[in-house]
């Protein structure tokens, strides 16, 4: 990928990209991030739009990649789960706490569900700030503030606390109008890192497509194993230094490399 981007300095990441893919699809595997690039952001977690075809084309990503389709989010895996119905896909769920090795394989907890007592504290901001969402996530939690945005501050003193109380053992993480406590020393990149070991995906360029700053340290390790991380222009990522223009322009590239013509719902 060096010596393309050094031969063609004014193609694109994305150009580049799509090109490989297209010549050598069996070459490359795929990792996905969920809200924000294959769902448009909602005001809830629970309020998103799934986009029509959405399985159906993930599932002829996965024939046409010959497996090698992964969804790594923050989200949990059963949540992932229920967007991509009726399909079960290799995952990362929690930023790196959850993983599906296979498809339809067992979840494996990687780290333990955080303590009562983090959540319980966390609880105390939503009676609070009316708008404020906790969602616990087993080994992480997030606590969303889109509908309260007046809260942030209060909402970071709490975390504040709660990382000097729990030294070490947790990081926050910050997102669109939300914050996120993980597990130390866990992330997206470490979830790539482990699903590109598994056999559908060893050996092959890895293409990581994302929104936010959570995604940055997946796309470290893709790009650091000579693949692709592709941003998707947003809150976070500015129009100028993202790859896609949104989750729309995502999808109908999606449709690009599974080889199936842009459905007109998608253009409208």
């Amino acid at each position: 990928m060096e010596a393309a981007q050094r031969i063609a300095p004014y193609r694109s990441r994305l150009d580049i990209c799509t090109e490989s893919v297209l010549s050598n699809p069996r070459g490359y595997a795929l990792f996905l991030d969920v809200d924000g690039t294959l769902l448009e952001l909602a005001a809830t977690p629970n309020s998103i739009h799934i986009p029509e075809g959405l399985s159906d084309l993930l599932q002829l990503l996965m024939t046409r990649l010959d497996g090698a389709v992964a969804i790594i989010s923050g989200r949990l895996i059963s949540d992932i789960d229920q967007i991509v119905r009726p399909l079960v896909l290799p995952a990362s769920g929690v930023h790196g706490s959850e993983l599906r090795r296979a498809p339809s394989g067992a979840i494996e907890q990687i780290s333990p569900t955080l303590p009562d007592d983090v959540v319980a504290s966390l609880r105390k901001l939503v009676p609070r700030f009316p708008g404020v969402i906790v969602e616990p996530k087993g080994a992480g939690l997030a606590i969303h503030y889109r509908l309260a945005p007046h809260a942030e501050a209060d909402i970071l003193a709490t975390i504040a606390h709660i990382l000097k109380t729990h030294a070490g053992a947790f990081e926050l993480l910050p997102g669109k109008r939300l914050f996120e406590i993980i597990p130390s020393g866990l992330s997206k990149g470490t979830a790539l890192a482990a699903l590109s070991q598994l056999p559908a995906f060893r050996g092959r360029v890895p293409i990581m497509i994302g929104d936010d700053i959570g995604d940055e340290a997946a796309f470290g390790v893709a790009e650091e194993m000579r693949g692709f991380g592709l941003r998707v222009a947003g809150e976070y990522f500015n129009p100028d230094v993202a790859d896609f223009s949104g989750p729309r322009s995502v999808m109908e590239w999606l449709e690009q490399i599974a080889d199936r013509p842009v459905r007109d719902s998608a253009r409208s």
